[in-house]
């Protein structure tokens, strides 16, 4: 019963950590009694596979954890209206399996070395386990730990050196200090000790809090211009009326909502990921024909030296198969297509500028690991509201220059906000402002949207770029180069926001080196292992 209760107080204290509604300084010792509870089965109890007892009481720890932060993925709807199961069960259940995964690796590493060498061990494994859910196809990193303090910006304003990366990594070594004084305590009862120990914590977590408020209060950029946007909110519902409306009545109520919200010069109108066409997509290959992307041309004639970025869904067709790009499927005997979710930028007499979505929503936009699970899941994804195809995406980041002043944005689409080096490399594009395209209606009023919007101040930390995010039904928002929300809407209203928005140009230390602790943390992790089985062998020859 101990056990069980150590393991539920790790689950209660990672999920009140958690935003919009935690207090993200739990987090500092949200792992401890898990630690104990590892540290005591392996040492004091009697079980006879106590490896099966730390797994398990881990599981259900990450189960409770990613249920309460995560629930609500329980939103997301069939195709036939319901409440999709499998929207929530598949990440709860897997992405806790790899949570748990990597804790037993540290159990077993910490009972062959050490306990020592396995704090260090679990420090250099989970970072690596971030990083590589990071990257992976069946990526979620939701949950990544320096993702806690991302209401709170500031208190991480040193993101713009070592990123969110750099928090879990700030966490992982209190949680780990907080548990090695415990220990200490508990073997010797030396006062001395645990005073040094108490004051290396209070350091280790006071330190960069107090280093994050004076670089807040100091800051002082000098933007190299400004640009005035207009985030469009259209509210359109994405499961009935965006499908079931006409094209045309869609733009022309997302072009009346710009209309009517122009108050002056307007240098940028910003819309939602897939804004555009409503159902169905565009094709690439008629981009200068298309009547809607003429609708938007034409209304920009009446708006002179303005322009428009919006989300829009697209495709290309491919009449070559053997000049195929990977997620082209066939339609008929003789061609191929391949869809996007992208962004465009709409300027009157100019060529559409387009940019492919890079990151997509597993399951949904794409299929995992196509080739090894489409045998064996067959159509069970689309019967789930998934996908059992993917759709295409760019290989590098663009960012889209406005000829008629300096701003250039970086077109980012929905999930890709959640990816702190990812974003980087629209910086590193010459972007000089963020522009978020989102939809985030999928979920309902639930803290999906709430959690997604608060990622996107770490993104304008580490970037040190304001940030002009437009969401289908909200929260649209303005963030400045410090991740303060300076301007947002309420969800489900439909309406527009106007902000000013500094221009700002160089490149913060994050952005130069991205996840530099992570790949610090990848090579440890395999010196760590290869001096494992250095000392097996070694063992092993002395016993011969």
């Amino acid at each position: 019963m101990k056990y069980v209760l150590l393991t539920l107080i790790s689950a209660m204290l990672l999920s009140v950590s958690w935003p919009t509604y935690g207090i993200p300084f739990f987090i500092f010792f949200a792992l401890v009694p898990l630690l104990i509870m590892e540290h005591d089965v392996s040492k004091f109890s009697k079980y006879n596979r106590k490896s099966w007892v730390v797994f398990g009481l881990s599981y259900l720890c990450f189960v409770i954890w990613n249920i309460v932060t995560t629930g609500w993925l329980y939103g997301s709807k069939n195709p036939d209206g319901s409440h999709s199961m499998m929207a929530v069960l598949f990440p709860v259940l897997v992405n806790s399996f790899l949570y748990s995964l990597v804790f037993q690796c540290y159990h077993w590493y910490k009972n062959a070395q050490g306990t020592y060498w396995g704090m260090a061990f679990l420090v250099a494994i989970w970072m690596s386990f971030e990083k590589f859910h990071l990257n992976w196809q069946l990526t979620w990193p939701w949950l990544n730990l320096g993702n806690s303090f991302s209401d709170y910006p500031k208190l991480i304003q040193w993101y713009d050196t070592l990123g969110s990366t750099g928090g879990s990594f700030w966490i992982l070594l209190v949680n780990l200090l907080i548990f090695y004084t415990i220990r200490i305590w508990q073997a010797g009862r030396k006062r001395k000790d645990l005073m040094i120990n108490i004051s290396a914590t209070v350091l280790l977590i006071g330190l960069p809090m107090i280093i994050s408020l004076i670089k807040f209060n100091q800051f002082n950029e000098k933007p190299i211009g400004e640009v005035s946007v207009l985030m469009l909110q259209p509210d359109l519902d994405p499961y009935d009326e965006k499908y079931s409306k006409d094209s045309i009545t869609i733009q022309n109520e997302l072009l009346a909502l710009a209309e009517n919200n122009t108050k002056g010069k307007v240098d940028y109108y910003i819309a939602p990921e897939t804004a555009i066409p409503g159902r169905g997509s565009i094709s690439e290959t008629a981009f200068e024909k298309s009547n809607l992307l003429n609708n938007v041309k034409g209304f920009l004639t009446k708006h002179p030296q303005s322009t428009f970025v919006t989300g829009i869904s697209s495709h290309r067709f491919f009449l070559d198969k053997n000049n195929l790009p990977r997620d082209a499927y066939q339609i008929n005997d003789r061609v191929w297509v391949e869809n996007y979710n992208s962004a465009v930028q709409i300027i009157p007499n100019q060529k559409v500028e387009v940019y492919h979505k890079g990151k997509l929503v597993p399951g949904v936009e794409i299929f995992p690991y196509m080739n090894v699970l489409k045998p064996l899941l067959g159509d069970a994804m689309i019967n789930l509201g998934g996908t059992v195809a993917s759709l295409g995406t760019d290989k590098e980041r663009v960012a889209f220059s406005n000829p008629f002043n300096k701003g250039k944005i970086a077109p980012i689409i929905c999930y890709e906000s959640i990816y702190g080096e990812f974003v980087t490399d629209y910086v590193k594009k010459g972007a000089n402002f963020l522009g978020i395209m989102t939809n985030d209606s999928w979920w309902g009023v639930t803290e999906g949207h709430k959690q997604l919007l608060s990622y996107a101040k770490m993104r304008a930390i580490e970037t040190r770029r304001e940030i002009v995010r437009s969401a289908n039904s909200g929260i649209s928002a303005h963030i400045n180069a410090k991740g303060e929300i300076l301007e947002d809407t309420f969800y489900g209203d439909q309406t527009a926001l106007f902000a000013k928005v500094n221009l700002y140009e160089g490149e913060t230390f994050y952005v130069r080196s991205g996840d530099f602790l992570s790949r610090v943390s990848i090579f440890a992790l395999g010196f760590l292992i290869f001096y494992f089985l250095i000392k097996r062998v070694q063992n092993k020859m002395k016993k011969n």
